[in-house]
């Protein structure tokens, strides 16, 4: 059982740890802390932190480090996170509020979550199969060129170009545009495809080639996009924190590369320990709970956001253990919800 100076030793060890990468010794505590006993008190602290497996000698000095249990400890102790400075959630608001469309908001997400953090930042696609219709849109480009957007209640905006075969009628796309939309509308994307493939049978004969070029590409449309799908920035910042990895990097840049696998991972963290799920708190996974996924070796921190379909994704950070949690975590927490009121603008 740790006790209450204990833990606030411990917190000081993360923290000066974090800060300086070297292994924290009693007396750096006694000096840069106002405890107010002996350093041969704290020293008695330390060895009962390191019975428990909080902390542990890297080598033979007298400084100790924490472990993935003592990170685990510490970040589920912390009361309060770190609140953004007012030019931070300022910049937040003035890069985010710039987006043009779903892609460009979430683009500019990651680029300024890695910003923040210093950190790889990571933020997933609104899930495509709770999304529903909102708009559909023929648009005769040229004479024998249409071009087809599919607009998702989420923000997805897909936009494809055909060639057809015939001239453009110009009259029919608009009546076909409207009956479209009038007959999907509203709907499941799963519903949508199963209509917009027996929609032509509905025409005449002679209208039916065209109709069923476009209801194809539509369902092209929807069924491209059906998978989850992250967005990434900031890998650099891996590669400049190289020395908190032991041995190579490069499995760790080969595990963040494999999407299925971060996408489970995300999945996992959408539930905290007692099974309770997620919306805008922060969960965090440390070290050894991240090693069924390759990366072992790194803290992921995750937040859920809201898109205007209702639908729920994350977005969130990886880096090395050994990193500012309370600071990450205000970030993390900052951004998803000012994305959530952003897209529920739309």
């Amino acid at each position: 059982m740790v006790s209450e100076r204990g833990l606030d030793v411990l917190k000081v060890i993360v923290q000066d740890y974090v800060a300086s990468r070297e292994p924290v010794g009693s007396k750096s505590i006694v000096e840069r802390h106002s405890f107010g006993v002996s350093a041969a008190t704290i020293r008695n602290d330390m060895a009962l932190l390191e019975e428990e497996e909080l902390i542990v000698a890297p080598h033979t000095s007298s400084g100790r480090v924490p472990t993935d249990k003592g990170y685990r400890l510490f970040v589920d102790q912390l009361a309060d996170l770190r609140p953004l400075t007012a030019a931070q959630r300022q910049a937040i608001e003035a890069f985010l509020g710039q987006s043009v469309d779903l892609d460009d908001v979430l683009a500019r997400t990651v680029r300024l979550l890695s910003q923040l953090t210093q950190q790889v930042a990571l933020v997933q696609y609104p899930s495509l199969s709770r999304s529903r219709v909102r708009h559909i849109e023929l648009v005769p480009l040229s004479a024998s060129r249409v071009m087809t957007v599919f607009i998702t209640d989420s923000g997805r905006v897909e936009q494809r170009i055909l060639e057809v075969a015939v001239a453009v009628d110009v009259e029919f796309l608009g009546e076909l545009r409207g009956r479209l939309n009038a007959a999907l509308g509203g709907r499941g994307l799963a519903e949508a495809a199963t209509m917009l493939a027996q929609l032509h049978q509905q025409f005449p004969p002679a209208q039916q080639p065209i109709v069923r070029l476009v209801t194809t590409s539509l369902v092209e449309q929807v069924a491209a996009n059906r998978q989850d799908k992250l967005v990434m920035a900031g890998t650099a910042n891996l590669v400049r924190t190289e020395d908190d990895f032991s041995g190579s990097i490069f499995p760790v840049l080969e595990a963040i590369e494999e999407q299925v696998t971060l996408l489970k991972l995300f999945s996992e963290m959408a539930v905290d320990q007692t099974g309770a799920p997620l919306s805008h708190g922060v969960s965090v996974s440390i070290g050894r709970e991240n090693a069924e996924f390759g990366l072992g070796e790194t803290s992921v921190l995750t937040s859920g956001y809201g898109a205007s379909g209702g639908s729920l994704a994350r977005l969130g950070v990886l880096g090395p253990i050994r990193m500012d949690y309370s600071n990450n975590m205000a970030a993390v927490r900052a951004v998803a919800r000012y994305l959530t009121r952003l897209l529920g603008e739309e």
